[in-house]
């Protein structure tokens, strides 16, 4: 008997290692349009894309915009989701859904697992992120939702590689109202931030740091 169950140890284990190896099918899907409610009242729209991303044929997320190839297995897409928005008088009426975009996805395709990129300061409705590498550059907002930031970050970082204080944050206006989108150099890695409210400035980004470059380089830009 222990050499029967030996054996069936033995043949089972290359079929489990077999299995656990099976690499995962992760695909976007067709686009579709939708419209996106801005502003502190909600009374304007943006035209916006929706895709499905599925994983072994399965939806598991909604996604907007233009994905970024972080690694050769690893890429970065924003989320997208529909919120409920049907009020307690409206009753048993059907639901209200309105699309929001939300965070950024950190998407594996061997593995399949999808993961919430922590970017500091991101806001859903204000931020535009440039991708350059695994660095992510855009303005945030500040936890009181009154000052604008520039910030620099990596995925997988606790804090920010860099972080500036832009000024006040202009309400009610489309995302690039405040600041366009940042723009990124290969050598050497810089971004140059371009603020709607203040002069342009570029930062340097080297491995896990960032600084500001002098005035004198950012004119180069």
């Amino acid at each position: 008997m222990r050499t029967l169950g030996r054996l069936t140890v033995t043949f089972l284990l290359p079929l489990l290692a077999v299995a656990a190896s099976k690499p995962h099918v992760v695909a976007l899907g067709k686009t579709t349009a939708a419209k996106l409610f801005v502003g502190p009242a909600e009374d304007k729209t943006l035209d916006i894309t929706v895709r499905p991303l599925y994983v072994d044929s399965k939806l598991k997320e909604f996604t907007t915009g233009d994905s970024h190839e972080v690694t050769d297995r690893e890429f970065v897409v924003r989320r997208a989701y529909r919120i409920n928005d049907t009020l307690p008088d409206d009753g048993r009426k059907a639901a209200k859904w309105q699309w929001q975009r939300g965070g950024w996805l950190l998407v594996d395709r061997v593995s399949g697992k999808i993961s919430l990129v922590k970017l500091p300061d991101f806001d859903p409705s204000y931020s535009e992120v440039s991708w350059y590498r695994d660095y992510a550059a855009y303005c945030g907002v500040t936890s009181n939702g009154e000052r604008m930031t520039a910030v620099v970050a990596e995925i997988g970082g606790k804090k920010p590689l860099f972080r500036k204080e832009l000024g006040k944050v202009s309400m009610g206006g489309p995302p690039d109202s405040n600041c366009a989108l940042p723009h990124w150099d290969r050598q050497p890695v810089r971004v140059t931030f371009l603020p709607k409210s203040g002069e342009k400035f570029s930062v340097n980004v080297s491995g896990r740091f960032a600084d500001e470059a002098p005035d004198n380089d950012s004119d180069d830009q």
